[in-house]
């Protein structure tokens, strides 16, 4: 069968489903299969697919119809213009995300400097600030050893100079100070909804959920970090669209200076962050 033909039938079989995007994830799960990009995809349309690739196709598309992210069917999902791998034990990088890794960036006007990022899961923050700041020092922490080894090799395939360490926040930190530390930690709360739709569904859910309505890993990060960062350091947090008064009042509570919110692409309050003082 001709590669446009078995493209448009599982773009409408993904529809069928209920997929918010059926065409644009039927070509992204063709590209893989094929090893091709969209050029090519459009190019070559009249082309036949083997008899393995339709069959790897076709099972991609029905674990997509699912609910199966794309992010983990392709393992790999693009952020700040790095390709990283991907796998079910971390969160799927968001573009969102990306305004913590601005917001840092603001933040780093020395040549050099030490960041750390908490909960690394993939990387992608870590590597996306160090893509930018290579002089930087960059260390990424997180619970799950699987997701070290993951950043690990993301980092790797791109060049980059980071180091990955399995910690439980700050566990395996003792007596080191950073300049920046960041953070997307889990901050939903285990009751919300939102955990039953899309994605999230799939993704772990010890990466998304936290006591106190979302804010528990918030505040041990937040006490935490101030025996960690050197003066005049920035602590830098990702949180849920209604939770950037909390976090502030939480910051305020801690004796962080200059404290805000920073918003995403679509308005949302997305980025908290405060300056440290004396650290006792």
């Amino acid at each position: 069968m001709r590669i446009d033909i078995l493209l448009a039938r599982m773009a409408s079989r993904l529809q069928e489903a209920g997929s918010p995007s059926p065409r644009v994830d039927a070509e992204a799960l063709a590209m893989h299969v094929l090893g091709v990009d969209r050029a090519w995809l459009y190019t070559w349309g009249d082309r036949h697919w083997a008899v393995w690739q339709r069959a790897r196709f076709e099972a991609l598309v029905a674990a997509r119809c699912q609910g199966q992210p794309i992010a983990y069917l392709t393992g790999e999902r693009e952020f700040w213009g790095l390709a990283l791998a991907t796998s079910s034990c971390t969160l799927i990088p968001r573009p969102d995300t990306e305004t913590l890794v601005e917001a840092a960036l603001a933040r780093a006007s020395s040549v050099q400097g030490d960041l750390l990022d908490l909960g690394t899961g993939t990387g992608a923050i870590a590597l996306a600030f160090a893509s930018e700041r290579p002089e930087w020092q960059v260390t990424g922490v997180d619970i799950a050893a699987e997701a070290v080894e993951l950043a690990t090799r993301n980092a790797q395939r791109h060049g980059l100079h980071a180091q990955f360490l399995v910690s439980d926040w700050f566990t395996a930190l003792s007596g080191q100070r950073f300049d920046l530390i960041v953070s997307n930690p889990p901050y939903i709360d285990g009751e919300d909804p939102h955990l039953r739709l899309g994605d999230v569904r799939f993704e772990p859910r010890r990466a998304l959920v936290a006591a106190d309505k979302g804010l528990n890993d918030i505040r041990r990060i937040v006490d935490q970090a101030r025996r960690h960062l050197r003066e005049g350091g920035w602590l830098l947090v990702e949180h849920g669209y209604r939770q950037a008064e909390a976090v502030r009042s939480i910051l305020e509570q801690h004796g962080y200076h200059q404290v805000t919110s920073i918003a995403d692409l679509g308005g949302n309050d997305r980025v908290s962050l405060g300056c440290s003082g004396d650290v006792v």
